[in-house]
């Protein structure tokens, strides 16, 4: 069976009570979210003055993410599909909101007052269909286009991501451009197979220097240069930041397709054993605007 929990169930299957227990107790998986939290909130780039943000945590699970937004010392919002890892949530009295739902029917929030957003491990879970409804390419576009209007305008979102392979990573991200996103993915540790972390660095708005992609870490944890990550189209910092590029024209025979170009198809027709009409006068002739 794969390790990958989003192949083996749905994630309100999956994250039961036992499953939710044994994720919040482990100091490992503790570790590696506070983590990834405090890398989200680094790429956020909220601005130091002081003055608390009101955050959204999506994909919440039991807290943990939370935590580290509350000793930064901003609110936040968690959403969450498994009613049990929200349970723990609540037993460990986390300072958050929670909500309970599916981020693939739209976050069902107003628009604008969200001051930025993460999510740690929990989009690629958008690219299952776990049920029959499910497609993944609506889902997305539902969670996508939610989240773009709750965000306020200028804000960020930093979607820690585990994709499968480049052509799903390719979808999320399409997805996110076609709501209206600026920005691209940020590789930490490119080289490193075990290391090797991305974040969907995305902008409410259109593209303009604040919606510029951060680079990448290195493996001596400091930045790494698009040069540096781009050994193969694997580990590239993808950046797609203008997404409305002008489409190129085709170029059309003012001439049209001409007499002899029916007469050859009629004949070829004909050596294939079909009834064509007989050819006459008026055979390809161009009919006049008005009768």
């Amino acid at each position: 069976m794969s390790s990958r929990p989003e192949l083996q169930a749905p994630p309100e299957i999956f994250y039961d009570d036992v499953e939710a227990r044994k994720y919040t107790s482990s100091s490992r998986i503790a570790e590696i979210q506070t983590k990834l939290s405090e890398r989200a909130l680094e790429l956020l780039a909220l601005p130091d003055d002081g003055v608390p943000r009101l955050l959204l945590d999506i994909g919440c699970g039991s807290g943990l993410s939370g935590e580290t937004i509350t000793e930064n010392g901003h609110q936040w919002i968690g959403l969450d599909i498994s009613e049990s890892m929200l349970n723990v949530a609540l037993q460990n009295e986390v300072e958050g909101d929670l909500l309970l739902g599916d981020m693939g029917q739209g976050l069902g929030l107003r628009p604008g007052v969200i001051d930025g957003a993460i999510s740690i491990s929990a989009v690629q879970w958008l690219c299952n269909a776990d049920k029959s409804s499910h497609e993944p390419r609506l889902r997305l576009k539902a969670f996508f286009g939610s989240l773009y209007r709750c965000l306020a305008r200028g804000a960020r979102a930093v979607l820690q991501v585990y994709p499968e392979n480049l052509a799903q990573r390719e979808l999320i991200l399409s997805y996110a451009m076609r709501s209206g996103f600026a920005g691209g993915v940020v590789v930490d540790y490119p080289h490193s197979t075990k290391k090797r972390k991305e974040y969907l660095v995305l902008t409410c708005g259109p593209p303009s220097v604040s919606s510029a992609v951060p680079s990448g870490k290195g493996e001596d944890g400091e930045s790494c240069s698009d040069d540096e990550s781009s050994g193969d189209e694997e580990n590239q910092t993808v950046c797609i930041s203008d997404r409305h590029r002008p489409r190129k024209k085709q170029k059309v025979n003012k001439k049209g397709k001409g007499r002899e170009w029916v007469l050859r198809k009629k004949d070829q027709m004909r050596r294939k054993g079909n009834v064509v009409p007989p050819d006459t006068k008026y055979t390809a002739r161009k009919r006049k605007a008005h009768f």
